[in-house]
């Protein structure tokens, strides 16, 4: 028999991705083809999120697409996994049935046993224990060469009002510190040259394994390896203490670049949120950031439209912002999820409205990222290469200050050949829609 061509396409965020990675690579050890392209493939693994509902109308549109290939006989069996099959399984079996079968987060790793039955007629809805999963083994790394996630947890022990990523994969759990160097050295060893450290929450790492904080240690020994850069998402501020301030300020390799999910900074919010951390105790935090570690830029995700956000919350959100200058934010209206306790709480804010609140907090993020990028201009700066933009007539890369696939990036000129995953200095020229571009610095 020939071997089974199975093309995997990933949704959602760069965790997903690494799930994602990890089947490639069992499909890949049972002898089966991958593809990027489910046109001509017996079997399309989609690896869904479904976290709020644009991420599930996402998921929702892919399924309806795949399920067209099918009918056009250019697919044969469409496999759904992840956080939306996770969630929803009786309603995808009921409501999609273009959906031959399913894999709840708990069960990655039986990504083989499901292909062969979908190949051999049944249908597989394989949902295991989400709070004890296989996280160590190979990936079938699909970022650039010069570039790959490092997922040092699973799941996730905060259990914030508005948010289901505890239902859908378990409680926290570090991944073994050995693991992690093994794996951190594979991926130097290859070639690697910036590494992004992740999880639902990375500064908890070490916590449930260990007892104690262990991610300061981690990154000690990481940086030991031989990457360029070291890049850290998420950090929550309740964590992240002096021991691990004093960790990132030491090794130059770990870049002045933080992802701190803030979400909003009224404390009655914040309580509502079931976040940790009090508007006196952000400000604090930030500031001795910035004093710890300079040129650090910081990002961070807002959530509008929580129940109970009046004008009066939203307008010191907006008054924060104005004031701390945090240079990167991604910005989410407010998804009532049921089984979450925000999804029930009084004062529930017209969906309109918050739609109005995001918008407004993205056009004052744009002129707060304007005048970051305008305040570069004469640096120089270090860009790593990600190749040549035809349509641009030039090179592209990224900054410190620019994480793949969220931030902003760099279009230079220079003499002579720069291959990808090349780190060139650029004297920073000009702005051009939220971006920075520039020219090699001989």
């Amino acid at each position: 028999m020939n071997p089974y061509k199975v093309a995997f396409i990933s949704l959602g965020c760069a965790k997903n991705l690494v799930n994602t990675e990890q089947m490639m690579a069992l499909v890949q050890d049972a002898g089966y083809e991958i593809t990027g392209d489910p046109a001509g493939a017996d079997v399309a693994v989609l690896n869904t999120c479904g976290f709020i509902d644009s991420a599930k109308s996402e998921a929702i549109q892919n399924i309806l697409e795949l399920a067209e290939l099918k009918e056009a006989g250019k697919l044969k069996k469409l496999l759904v996994t992840g956080c939306l099959s996770q969630r929803y399984q009786k309603e995808i079996l009921e409501e999609l049935p273009e959906v031959d079968g399913m894999l709840g987060t708990g069960s990655y790793d039986q990504v083989v046993p499901a292909v062969e039955a979908l190949m051999a007629g049944a249908q597989p809805q394989i949902f295991g224990d989400i709070h004890h999963t296989k996280e160590d083994g190979r990936r079938l790394v699909s970022t650039p060469s010069y570039t790959a996630y490092l997922k040092i947890a699973e799941g996730c022990d905060n259990f914030c009002a508005y948010c289901v990523i505890p239902r859908l994969r378990g409680r926290y759990r570090s991944r073994s510190m050995d693991s992690l160097l093994a794996e951190a050295q594979e991926l130097a060893e290859r070639g690697v040259k910036e590494i992004i450290v992740i999880a639902q929450d990375i500064t908890r790492y070490g916590t449930d394994r260990y007892q104690k904080r262990m991610l300061g240690e981690l990154l000690v020994k990481l940086c030991a390896l031989p990457f360029h850069w070291v890049r850290l998402h998420y950090l929550y501020p309740d964590e992240l203490d002096d021991a691990l301030i004093d960790v990132i300020a030491g090794q130059p390799k770990i870049l002045r670049y933080i992802d701190i999910p803030l979400q909003h900074i009224n404390d009655e919010i914040l309580k509502s949120m079931n976040r940790r951390s009090t508007k006196a105790e952000i400000v604090a935090l930030l500031d001795k950031l910035r004093q710890r570690l300079p040129g650090l830029v910081l990002r961070t995700s807002l959530i509008c439209g929580l129940p109970g956000e009046g004008e009066a919350e939203f307008e010191e959100l907006c008054e924060f912002l104005r004031e701390s200058r945090i240079e990167r934010a991604g910005v989410f209206q407010f998804s009532p999820e049921e089984g979450t306790p925000a999804a029930v709480m009084p004062n529930q804010v017209d969906p309109d409205t918050a739609q109005r609140r995001v918008e407004r907090v993205v056009e004052l993020q744009s002129r707060i990222m304007d005048g970051y990028n305008e305040s570069r201009l004469g640096e120089v700066m270090e860009v790593l290469c990600e190749g040549f933009d035809r349509e641009m007539g030039c090179y592209v890369g990224r900054t410190y200050a620019d994480s793949p696939d969220v931030d902003g990036k760099v279009f230079f000129t220079g003499a002579g050949l720069v291959p990808a995953g090349t780190f060139v200095n650029v004297r920073m020229t000009g702005t051009s829609d939220g971006d920075l571009t520039g020219e090699i610095e001989e």
